[in-house]
């Protein structure tokens, strides 16, 4: 990977940190601001207003403990990089504190910004198979 790769690769680590702690404001600070979060079942969330008020709702209703695993990280133009991982691990339903396995396919769109690089889109669906 080049620089701007591993730069990306600490910000997927970072959001991941940011899920598992369900800490909102960490998320929101590695978002563009005009980010897009599109969240399987659900419509985009557009815009730090619209990011909080999503991942609050998630934060409220789960709690994650996931890891993420980098399939790819490509550069595409010199301010725009994709980024592909697989996540596995449990969610916890906060409203009846069952658990049970957590896993998504996922696909980043990442922007520098004043230099730094933060979440343009994002995008999952699960790759657990439907629950019956």
């Amino acid at each position: 990977m080049n620089a701007d790769e591993t730069a990306v690769a600490t910000v997927l680590s970072q959001y991941q940190t940011a899920l598992n702690g369900s800490d909102t404001q960490a998320v929101l600070k590695l978002y563009a601001p005009d980010g897009v979060f599109m969240p399987q079942h659900s419509r985009a969330s557009v815009g730090t207003a619209a990011l909080r008020q999503a991942y609050d709702a998630v934060f409220a209703a789960i709690t994650l403990a996931v890891r993420f695993e980098i399939a790819e990280v490509r550069q595409i133009a010199p301010d725009w990089v994709l980024a592909r991982t697989n996540s596995a691990g449990c969610t916890k339903n906060n409203a009846t504190g069952g658990e049970g396995p957590e896993a998504n396919q996922e696909l980043f769109l990442f922007q520098k910004i004043g230099g730094a690089w933060k979440i343009a889109r994002y995008c999952f669906c699960t790759t657990n198979p439907p629950r019956v």
